[in-house]
């Protein structure tokens, strides 16, 4: 596995451990056991972790994430520790690094982020520089429902079109801030917003970011 994605990996588990399996997560409706099973159906069934894209698999997806949330949490978490089964073809390096580090990352901060007493993470440069590099990648794909132009840019000036489309709004910050922002997370990410009221109204507010 890649440093990146094994470090967010261990860190994930380590955060639904400590914080244990009732406890608040970003996603909408979601408590940390129902993010700890997500994990694990995505990795070790991908026949039901279709479901997330192709409307036909839906309940063979929600099938699958029943029967393991209805699993002891602790296993979850070693499940989600010990990383995929052996002929996963998130066991190859490369797939792991394009998968994983962003997932991870993000369902990190969704717990993280979710408990009142969070503090911002110190993140080195390099790891900016990877999470920059798959959001310059997949924004399009991220931000194609987006209810306004939408226009990331680092504090360098780096900037990624999501969506073209007027009124423009740019959203500024780091990657990872700007990955939490169009992974759906608006509320919780730390960025500066720029544009028409009306405009940054609309897309702080839209359920449609993310895949």
């Amino acid at each position: 596995m890649s440093t990146f994605a094994k470090r967010e990996r261990l860190l994930l588990a380590d955060l639904l451990e400590t914080a244990g399996p009732e406890a608040p997560t970003l996603c909408e409706g979601w408590q940390t056991r129902d993010l700890a099973a997500h994990v694990v159906v995505r990795e070790r069934r991908p026949d039901a972790a279709g479901g997330m894209l192709i409307k036909q698999l839906a309940p063979r997806l929600e099938k699958a994430m029943e029967e393991f949330t209805a699993k002891p949490y602790e296993e979850l978490i070693q499940l989600i520790r010990t990383g995929p089964p052996r002929f996963s073809p998130f066991q190859l390096k490369q797939i792991d690094e394009m998968s994983n580090t962003v997932e991870f990352y993000v369902h990190t901060e969704d717990v993280r982020r979710a408990q009142p007493d969070w503090t911002a993470r110190e993140l080195d440069p390099v790891f900016q520089d990877a999470l920059w590099s798959r959001l310059e990648r997949t924004a399009r794909l991220m931000g194609r429902k987006a209810p306004t132009g939408l226009v990331l840019r680092r504090p360098d000036g780096q900037t990624a079109v999501a969506h073209r489309g007027t009124p423009v709004v740019t959203v500024t910050g780091e990657p990872s801030e700007l990955l939490l922002f169009v992974y759906g997370r608006q509320s919780a990410a730390d960025v500066d917003v720029d544009g028409d009221q009306d405009a940054i109204t609309k897309l702080q507010e839209s359920k449609q970011l993310g895949i």
